[in-house]
């Protein structure tokens, strides 16, 4: 009789929190899909309204599908005589790629140093450096503006380069990571005579594989769909990157909605591709820095 009760008592609890626990993964679900349909929406509206007219795109009201598909917005893309498409591509691939490879360079041997070395005030410097990631970029963008007019680089590619070769999240990623790495190691190599600089080449970046995989593809998307700081830089043509075909479209074609929709789903692409093929890296990397 006991044992019975008992039994029911658990029973008769542990329906009603089977239920909250369905409950709360339903909402919990139902708020992720609310959020991607959130996030699709404008996606897909720039994709649709890239096979559509201008004459359609302002349309009132508006028509969710192209009434008549054409491909036109794409074929004057590439066939217009004034867009050096092939410039642009390689002035983004160049700026892109070597943030990347400063970016990682400097983020993963700050990150060495703050995660293995002991000295005066490094907890001090490491906070002030995270507390750069707080600071939105409208403020610091009018004195690195500053910076680079008296350093002569304003309209030129190197000015998109050089304020962004050290990354607070980069370091702070990489410190996450390597704090994991047996001290042990370095203890090891030394012993065996190695000198620091050979520890970090030979030791703790053979060890970074998942980390900087990671790191690099965060920041090859983030530089090459970046589009204020080239604004503000950049005033060549020849010198312009990808995303000021954008404002190209506004300007020199009055405002041509049509093909900069066009413009606007070839430029993302490339940066969707990337993160298809490698988002288990960034999944893997991200895990085991200790993010959760």
């Amino acid at each position: 009789m006991t044992t019975g009760g008992i039994r029911t008592q658990v029973g008769a609890r542990s329906t009603p929190a089977g239920a909250l626990t369905f409950l709360g993964r339903f909402a919990g679900s139902g708020v992720l899909l609310a959020g991607l349909v959130f996030t699709l929406i404008p996606f897909t509206w720039a994709i649709l309204g890239s096979f559509k007219n201008n004459a359609e795109i302002q349309r009132i009201p508006p028509t969710f599908l192209p009434q008549v598909w054409t491909l036109e917005n794409y074929v004057r893309f590439f066939n217009d005589p004034n867009i050096e498409i092939a410039r642009f591509a390689l002035n983004s691939l160049f700026v892109a790629g070597s943030n990347v490879i400063l970016i990682l360079f400097t983020s993963s041997l700050l990150g060495y140093i703050f995660a293995k070395y002991a000295f005066w005030g490094r907890n001090v410097i490491f906070t002030i450096i995270l507390a750069q990631m707080m600071i939105p970029f409208v403020v610091i963008m009018i004195p690195s503006y500053m910076i680079l007019v008296r350093l002569s680089l304003v309209d030129t590619l190197e000015g998109l380069i050089i304020p962004s070769m050290i990354s607070a999240f980069g370091i702070f990623m990489m410190r996450q990571f390597i704090q994991a790495i047996p001290s042990e190691l370095i203890d090891a190599a030394r012993i065996d005579g190695a000198s620091e600089f050979g520890i970090y080449g030979r030791v703790i970046v053979p060890q970074l594989g998942p980390a900087l995989s990671t790191l690099g593809i965060m920041v090859f998307m983030g530089n090459w769909n970046d589009y204020m700081w080239p604004l503000i830089v950049i005033s060549s043509m020849e010198k312009r990157t990808l995303p000021l075909l954008l404002t190209w479209f506004n300007t020199y074609k009055h405002i041509d909605y049509a093909q900069t929709m066009a413009g606007a789903v070839l430029l993302t692409i490339p940066t969707l591709l990337v993160y298809i093929l490698f988002q288990k890296w960034i999944v893997r990397g991200v895990v085991l820095s200790g993010f959760k």
